[in-house]
């Protein structure tokens, strides 16, 4: 038996792609454990499919001041221990790690023992915790073709990201249903990423009357931020979030309203959804939403939405313009040569496993 220790945390899109790679693995034979943080989004998204799941510690490594910062090494190197003695019993033939900080002291013990790493970057620019992964890896997978540069030559493949087999299979008569819509009034669905956005729900709250004079809307707000004052308006429905109906969603929207993390913006492409991306602010993170964004835009994929640029009148006016040209950024994307990755990856898997 084949053995291969999946590793990546901290938000869905550090783990989804790995979920996106389980049926192609089991076909190869594979037997998967996935080691994240104790608690992390991974723990649950991992644990519904019955994969073994193996938590260490975990801490993250920051380039700003922060009390923790003298705290959180301390946690990297216990969970880095922990890997250690993980990849003694488990004794995988290869690690893919999708990145996150978690992800840090799985493919440190990796390279310690022996064992061949393949890691998975998502955004324009490797991010800290797969700069310092990078040396331990034998091969570097990138979504994007400008990406190929900041990484390792001889190290780098562009295979885009894995998509989730399911997603291409959406109803959008069940999606209708499953939020009570009817079937003469476009869709508008919000997606704030794992943990949602303050920022956008407050945006798309603020113009809701509007909107819904024409779309309706199923808005994807993240944990806790259900508000509850708009839990009876028509046409208007909220979810934390979503998983096993997030295809049917997606398969009768018209369009998106999304943040621009790598993994969802490549299932938008691949969806070919006309979307407007709303990427986090520079001040709030390193800048690679902006990036990726930048990127799409570029292609003609793409309506972008700066964040420093964003209230009611400034959405409105996007969902309007997406709305009304959904053809020409369709078209654009049909054009699109990013395809999904899964066999390319698993052949990467394979050939370095051996």
């Amino acid at each position: 038996m084949k053995r291969i220790v999946l590793t990546g945390g901290g938000t869905a899109g550090h783990v989804t792609p790995n979920i996106a790679l389980l049926p192609a693995l089991k076909r190869e034979g594979y037997e998967v454990n996935y080691i994240g943080s104790y608690d992390g989004i991974e723990k649950k998204l991992i644990e519904e499919l019955n994969i073994p799941y193996y938590g260490i510690s975990s801490g993250k490594l920051r380039r700003y001041f922060d009390p923790k910062n003298f705290s959180d090494p301390f946690k990297v190197m216990k969970g880095y221990l922990e890997a250690v003695k993980l990849m003694k019993h488990l004794k995988p033939d290869v690690v893919f790690s999708k990145g996150g900080f978690v992800a840090v002291p799985v493919v440190l013990a990796a390279k310690r023992k022996g064992i061949p790493v393949i890691i998975h970057e998502s955004d324009m620019t490797p991010g800290l915790a797969n700069k310092i992964c990078i040396p331990s890896a034998k091969r570097v997978c990138a979504n994007f073709p400008e990406t190929v540069k900041y990484l390792p030559e001889g190290k780098a493949i562009l295979t885009g990201t894995p998509i989730r087999q399911e997603l291409f299979s959406g109803n959008k008569m069940m999606g209708l249903d499953f939020c009570g819509f009817s079937r003469n009034k476009p869709v508008l669905l919000v997606v704030g990423g794992s943990t949602g956005s303050v920022v956008v729900n407050e945006a798309v709250r603020s113009i809701l009357p509007a909107l819904l004079e024409k779309y309706q809307v199923v808005h994807l707000c993240g944990k806790d931020k259900v508000d509850e004052k708009y839990a009876n308006t028509s046409g208007y429905v909220q979810y934390e979030y979503i998983k096993k109906e997030l295809s049917d969603l997606l398969d009768a929207a018209d369009v998106v309203i999304s943040r621009a993390g790598a993994n969802a913006i490549c299932e938008l492409l691949a969806l070919r959804k006309p979307h407007i991306l709303i990427p986090l602010s520079a001040a709030s993170s390193r800048g690679d939403q902006i990036l990726n964004a930048e990127s799409f835009e570029r292609q003609g994929y793409s309506y972008v939405l700066k964040e420093e640029a964003l209230n009611g009148e400034s959405l409105l006016n996007a969902v309007e313009t997406v709305y009304s040209n959904r053809k020409v950024y369709t078209d654009a994307m049909n054009q699109s040569n990013l395809n999904n990755s899964i066999e390319t990856i698993i052949q990467l898997i394979i050939e370095v496993s051996k």
